[in-house]
């Protein structure tokens, strides 16, 4: 498995790192357990998950992924083998996951009792990656283009990270990093940190694949600069790069055949452009979803490749497809695609 550099940590990573938001919603523990287990045995000993987990995020499931990896440590005896990543949830109005019933922030208090649960439901005494799962200032995530300049009424970056630290001195985190942020931020986030003397993040958990380049138009700069290491997540497109849903199909059991929670890759242009792929794909001998796979890979500013699956035919096809080869060819072409339509999928 090849090893990339962790931020300025001095660590590395596994170039894949195993997704487990379907565990408790589409995966039960026990499939859980055998996806976990399969994919240490293949040299992924990198997981991530959040206390959100399962997706979609309801009170029903809130903390369901994080108790199926504890309870999997606790089988195991395998917790000292494993690069665990967790996230605390951003600004929102769901009031399920603090006691006292209110809406979610990042700040200091919110932090902590995310922390200690996160904790509890791992069976751990550490995190090794703890992130803010989206900013607490409110911008534009989870798709679409435009911007509006929102009050500054959200937690200073030097309050996070003071708020954090403290975590970092008990040992109850070792690194930070954070998810769905913009270049600014990542910039704030590193500026506070060095003049204050406060921990410095070292990644960034965005969604990154074949139609949604995005990050490229700021965020790699930022990551290969500062060292801020990107871990990419969707990089199948939520499925939608495999091909599954053209044509308005939805396979049974699928993500977007459950929960109806695919707009981001149905918006104008997506269709073609993701038909245009999987075309490609299948032009070179690949599946659609090798091509997706290695071609985030083989970007220079990538740390890990996040994949998620609800089968072991769809976790070992995955795990397998970073093993492909990548050509010139293949370069020319995605990137003749990519001009002729790029990011219909922001």
């Amino acid at each position: 498995m090849i090893q990339k550099p962790l931020g300025r940590t001095g660590l590395t990573v596994p170039l894949i790192c195993l997704g487990t938001m379907t565990y408790g919603e589409q995966n039960t523990e026990a499939e859980g357990h055998a996806q976990m287990d399969y994919a240490l045995e293949h040299g992924v000993n990198f997981i991530d998950t959040a206390e959100l987990y399962s997706i979609p995020p309801r009170p029903e499931t809130a903390g369901f992924t994080e108790r199926i990896i504890g309870s999997w440590f606790k089988a195991r005896g395998n917790r000292d083998k494993v690069f665990l990543a967790s996230k605390v949830v951003g600004r929102s109005a769901m009031n399920w996951f603090r006691a006292s019933g209110a809406g979610s922030r990042v700040n200091k208090a919110n932090i902590d009792e995310a922390v200690e649960n996160s904790l509890k439901r791992l069976q751990t005494d550490y995190i090794d990656l703890y992130q803010i799962h989206w900013p607490d200032r409110r911008i534009n995530v989870f798709g679409g283009w435009s911007y509006k300049d929102y009050p500054n009424d959200y937690s200073s970056f030097e309050e996070v990270l003071a708020a954090l630290d403290v975590w970092i001195k008990k040992g109850a985190i070792r690194h930070i990093g954070v998810s769905n942020e913009t270049p600014w931020g990542v910039m704030r986030f590193v500026d506070e940190a060095q003049r204050n003397g406060l921990p410095r993040i070292v990644s960034i958990q965005n969604a990154y694949n074949l139609v949604n380049r995005t990050f490229e138009m700021g965020g790699a700069e930022v990551s290969l600069r500062e060292n801020v290491s990107l871990l990419a997540y969707s990089p199948l497109a939520q499925g939608y790069l495999t091909g599954k849903y053209l044509g308005g199909a939805r396979p049974p059991g699928a993500r977007s055949t459950l929960f109806e929670r695919g707009q981001r890759y149905e918006g104008p242009g997506a269709e073609a452009a993701l038909k245009s792929y999987v075309n490609l794909a299948h032009d070179h001998g690949l599946t659609p979803a090798q091509l997706a796979l290695k071609f985030c890979a083989t970007r220079e500013f990538m740390a890990s490749v996040i994949i998620g699956a609800t089968t072991m035919e769809q976790l070992r096809h995955d795990i397998d497809a970073f093993d492909v080869a990548w050509s010139p060819e293949l370069e020319a072409a995605v990137e003749q695609l990519h001009a002729t339509t790029p990011n219909p999928c922001p």
